[in-house]
């Protein structure tokens, strides 16, 4: 090849790469806006993120900064937290959470957003997994009968005589009435009343307990809702107390006294999340990218509370869980 030709297919060749890759090339310091209810970092998946961050080459502070707001439970903060990421004009929004994804989703529709929330197309943030449409994207977090059903299922298998169950939900949840009518969908397979008990802010938690000592569920449902993470040990010491198993889908409330944990993998989520995001600094634009749906689910079991309890775990039911926490 001769030399200008040479030039013109290496130019050519220049031309078609992305002008994010170029731009991740050249030293551009990312700014990624992480929105959630949350009250603050958390000391579980903020290692993770960035630790994944590295993995796909970004170092916070050197190519990649993260400007996080939390909303301290207060869902009402998040359109204007939102509102902030964008007037910061962020490069991307990481949203956790159904409430933090419709709030990102209103505040722009041109900075690129990727969520982590449940019934995403019901929700409306994409038009459909296989072609989300628009900027957002994403993980799909499944919460629906299959999971709800084998956390009532496994809390069966421990409480035999498990009939009534107590859910500690926030009202405001956007997904509510989805994940309500899967909890009565999965109960009514297994003879299981599912109720719902109502907590809007953190005053609240003290009528609920009362509620709950009053009705004497068989165990209680604790739900992903900041109220809930914000007041785990408030509340599984109050269960502990009154004698109840605590289960979730939410695998770190294990951790923090609760009984049974199933649903997948956070972690994995927000690695993929991760994955993401570097797809679309790379070029790659949201409407093109896939919902994914979990992969991984997993049984954990807190042998400690189980004690506490005065509970006896089946053995069957210890062969199936992925951890046991002694």
């Amino acid at each position: 090849m001769d030399r200008r030709r040479f030039i013109r297919t290496l130019t050519g060749s220049l031309l078609t790469v992305p002008l994010a890759a170029w731009a991740q090339q050249a030293g551009k310091l990312y700014r990624i806006g992480v929105l959630t209810s949350a009250a603050g970092p958390s000391p579980t998946y903020g290692p993770i993120v960035s630790s994944a961050l590295r993995d796909n080459g970004y170092e916070l502070g050197r190519n990649v900064v993260l400007e996080a707001r939390y909303a301290g439970g207060r869902v009402e903060r998040l359109p204007d937290l939102a509102a902030d990421l964008v007037r910061r004009k962020v490069d991307l929004v990481l949203a956790f959470g159904a409430s933090e994804s419709l709030a990102a989703m209103k505040a722009t529709t041109t900075i690129p957003i990727v969520f982590l929330s449940p019934t995403p197309v019901e929700l409306g943030l994409v038009q459909s997994l296989a072609r989300p449409g628009g900027n957002l994207t994403g993980l799909s977090v499944d919460t629906g009968p299959p999971v709800v059903g084998k956390i009532l299922e496994s809390l069966r298998m421990v409480v035999p005589t498990l009939s009534r169950v107590g859910a500690l939900v926030d009202p405001r949840r956007p997904v509510l009435a989805i994940w309500e009518q899967a909890g009565r969908e999965a109960g009514q397979a297994l003879g299981v009343q599912l109720r719902m008990i109502p907590v809007h802010r953190e005053e609240d938690l003290e009528a609920a307990f009362a509620m709950i000592a009053g009705d004497r569920p068989d165990a209680l449902l604790l739900t992903a809702d900041a109220l809930v993470s914000m007041n785990l040990k408030r509340i599984t010491d109050f269960a502990l107390k009154h004698r109840l198993p605590t289960a979730s889908y939410v695998r770190d409330f294990v951790d923090e006294g609760a009984l049974i944990s199933y649903g997948p993998n956070f972690g994995d989520l927000m690695r993929r999340a991760v994955s993401y995001v570097d797809k679309i600094f790379k070029g790659a634009r949201p409407a093109d990218l896939p919902v994914e749906q979990p992969t991984t689910f997993e049984l954990v079991i807190n042998l400690k509370t189980a004690k506490a309890l005065g509970l006896t775990i089946p053995p069957s039911l210890l062969q199936r869980a992925d951890q046991v926490i002694e």
